[in-house]
């Protein structure tokens, strides 16, 4: 099966010229999830979400998603978990690879790409997380697309 091919580009030049710089974080995620999900669900995508961490930091709660709702709070020892706590991106190509460190929301899901979201301090405050139902759906390529898209809608430094 060839790779799918995502223009995260277009994301981030939109992001960047389009949204107005008073919106508060809440409605940039919203905003950024609806954007990622138009150009994204007929990709290889399934399942896009925003995690941010709890105030005692021991789980993610879900802010913002689609299509529907997913488990909420996840406990930490997951790949969202992973990423907020090592602050780097985890690109997972078999999830049942993973065994107890997978938190399965939908045993559909066989890969994922999660992103950690820092503040301006360089704290971690949350992940995004893209789940398809193909196999090695996702590469770096994503996680860095993903990147730079998060940073163009002021939600990363």
């Amino acid at each position: 099966m060839e790779p799918f091919v995502r223009d995260y580009q277009t994301c981030e030049r939109r992001l960047a010229a389009d949204l107005p710089a008073y919106l508060g974080r809440e409605e940039r995620l919203r905003v950024c999830v609806e954007m990622l999900w138009e150009h994204l669900r007929s990709r290889g995508v399934d399942w896009l979400g925003v995690y941010l961490i709890n105030e005692s930091h021991d789980a993610l709660l879900l802010q913002v998603c689609r299509p529907g709702p997913a488990c909420s709070p996840i406990p930490l020892h997951g790949v969202c978990g992973r990423a907020w706590k090592e602050g780097r991106p985890q690109v997972v190509p078999d999830v049942t690879a993973l065994g107890e460190a997978h938190i399965v929301c939908d045993a559909a899901n066989l890969s994922e790409v999660v992103v950690p979201l820092f503040d301006p301090t360089g704290a971690c405050y949350g992940v995004v997380d893209l789940d398809s139902r193909t196999k090695a759906a996702f590469t770096g390529a994503d996680a860095e697309g993903l990147r730079r898209v998060l940073r163009a809608a002021g939600l990363t430094t």
